[in-house]
């Protein structure tokens, strides 16, 4: 497996790892409540280089992305950014990734653990003749969440770059440990989310600036297991789980997010625009709120009575509300909050209800 070149530091941490993507990446460093609480109440510190990263330059790097993505990046100025998807012909999410445009390159970043999708994906439609380039970043630049209340002090301390007032999805340049790196506000678990992406070589010494930085605010390093409970409550999708080649953008409650109405052609836009245009959207992305302790698995079953109405895709233990919760995909006439539902687990059907989303 692949390793960050933060494995060691983790390894000194305590962390216990897991599998992501063909990555050996820390699942938690033993006491996920505490990493849960660092983020919600102070500042907490996760590695995410496994995460996929592209680099487009070249003189049709704009054109051609507008050509194949689904949202609109022609008003984008160097220093903001945008969510987008890449559909199939039939409307279906391939992928899921911001768009993060600079002077001279734009980048992509995915919003999941999907490997090498959004690359091999847009490869595919990089013509002969484009004069367009696509780099995979995905090892050899380095991506830091840094995620909480105090997190934009932790920055300014670490780095000198002031970000409260940052924008989501836009982001700033900073010289740190003598590499360029990008700082960006993003959305990962609800609280302030702060990116910062930089070339490999510079991943440790950013790493440790951030630690070191961090301790007068209680810093804490954050797991995977920890970041999932925090993005559930918070109701974000991602790439993999929800955002998959089961799902059009509307039923995962993207309007206005990832995907344009009005920039004109791409794939899937004739799917995505005939739903806006007639209302027909089969099914709703929603929150779930389970009375029973079991956590059901991607996937698992829901039921109104014995008619079978959606799915599960992710689902985990809320330290903020001491029950299981989920994000579902039920049809749309039970998708309304307040409505009664069932999961399916190994035979046995959980009560469930639907709750509006952030938890």
């Amino acid at each position: 497996m692949k390793q960050s070149r933060l494995h060691s530091s983790h390894a000194q941490l305590g962390a216990t790892f897991e599998e992501a993507t063909g990555w050996e990446m820390p699942a938690h460093y033993g006491d996920v409540a505490a990493e849960y609480r660092a983020v919600r109440e102070a500042v907490g510190l996760a590695d995410l280089s496994h995460r996929g990263k592209i680099r487009v330059t070249g003189d049709d790097r704009v054109k051609w992305l507008q050509s194949v993505i689904s949202n609109d990046i022609l008003p984008l100025q160097p220093g903001q950014g945008r969510y987008s998807s890449f559909l199939t012909h039939k409307g279906k999410m391939l992928t899921y990734f911001r768009v993060y445009m600079q002077a001279d390159a734009v980048m992509l970043e995915d919003v999941g653990e999907i490997g090498e999708t959004t690359y091999q994906a847009l490869r595919k439609f990089l013509l002969y003749g484009t004069k367009a380039k696509m780099e995979n970043c995905v090892e050899s630049r380095g991506l830091l969440l840094v995620s909480g209340p105090k997190a934009a002090d932790v920055i300014k301390a670490a780095f000198g770059s002031d970000v409260a007032d940052l924008k989501p999805i836009n982001f700033i340049s900073a010289t740190i440990g003598g590499q360029t790196a990008l700082i960006i506000r993003t959305e990962e678990t609800g609280e302030q989310d702060y990116e910062v992406m930089i070339p490999a070589d510079g991943l440790v010494v950013a790493w440790e600036r951030l630690m070191d930085a961090g301790k007068p605010y209680g810093i804490e390093p954050i797991g995977s297991q920890a970041r999932e409970a925090l993005r559930i409550e918070a109701g974000i999708p991602k790439a993999g789980p929800e955002l998959n080649e089961e799902i059009v953008p509307p039923e995962a409650n993207l309007e206005s997010k990832a995907f344009s109405l009005t920039k004109g052609c791409y794939p899937g836009q004739e799917v995505v625009a005939r739903m806006d245009t007639y209302g027909n959207v089969r099914r709703h992305l929603v929150g779930l709120v389970l009375k029973d302790s079991t956590i059901p698995p991607p996937k698992a079953k829901l039921f109104s009575g014995d008619r079978e109405v959606g799915w599960i895709s992710s689902a985990v233990r809320s330290p903020k509300l001491g029950q299981i919760i989920a994000l579902g995909f039920p049809l749309r006439d039970f998708s309304k909050p307040g409505t009664e539902l069932t999961v399916e687990v190994e035979g046995k059907k959980l009560d469930a209800k639907v709750h509006p989303l952030p938890f």
